[in-house]
């Protein structure tokens, strides 16, 4: 159950603007507000070379409030356990959180420690300027993710279409909410085989995904 849990961990960043404080008046807490989760919305970018770019879209069905209120979501800094702003487990703690037909959106009042300062002072700066998220899906049914392809001045963009979420397991606060290419990595076989391989375009497809979602969770793992 381990094995199979790492294997269909993902991490992929949408733009999110629109971090922000909130306070209810003088005196009052200092909350961290934002948006999560944007649906039908292009993540950033996942791959991309002279022949292919992908990306990834969460279509509204994949979040629904039975998930949210089961997950075990922590509110952290750059997707480091160690360092919790807040949570939300089985739908109460330190976070709240709302789903709304755009996305979920959140609000948290952080901790008076070192990290709860310093995410204050950096998004009332606008240093942290979005959010990612890390959730779980079951690439072994097929309705779980479909996909879009298109073709643009002789490059494919595939884009997948996350339908179904099992699980969330973080909002992150981050600086830069867009794609790290020294995270990713795809031999140049694997996308030869990619473009030429109409029959297996699928499965070499969510081959190169998961390697590179492996790689960035090893990348973030190590931070």
């Amino acid at each position: 159950m381990k094995k199979e849990h790492k294997k269909n961990l993902r991490e992929t960043v949408f733009p999110t603007p629109g971090l922000h404080l909130r306070s209810a008046g003088e005196g009052e807490p200092v909350a961290i507000e934002g948006t999560a989760i944007v649906f039908n919305s292009d993540s950033v970018v996942m791959y991309e070379d002279d022949r292919v770019v992908i990306r990834e879209r969460i279509a509204p069905e994949a979040i629904t409030e039975e998930l949210l209120r089961r997950s075990d979501i922590l509110l952290t800094l750059y997707h480091d356990n160690d360092r919790i702003l807040g949570r939300s487990l089985n739908g109460k703690g330190t976070m709240s959180y709302k789903l709304t037909p755009d996305g979920v959106t959140f609000s948290c009042v952080p901790p008076d420690t070192e990290d709860g300062r310093t995410a204050r002072e950096l998004v009332e700066r606008g240093d942290i300027s979005g959010c990612s998220f890390a959730y779980r899906v079951n690439t072994e049914r097929p309705e779980t993710v479909t996909r879009e392809v298109v073709t643009k001045d002789g490059r494919k963009e595939v884009t997948y279409v996350i339908r179904e979420i099992e699980g969330i397991y973080d909002f992150t606060l981050t600086p830069r909410p867009a794609y790290r290419a020294t995270t990713v990595e795809a031999s140049r076989r694997d996308i030869e085989e990619f473009i030429s391989g109409a029959d297996e375009l699928l499965e070499k497809e969510d081959a190169i995904r998961r390697r590179a979602e492996i790689r960035r969770l090893r990348d973030f793992a190590a931070e």
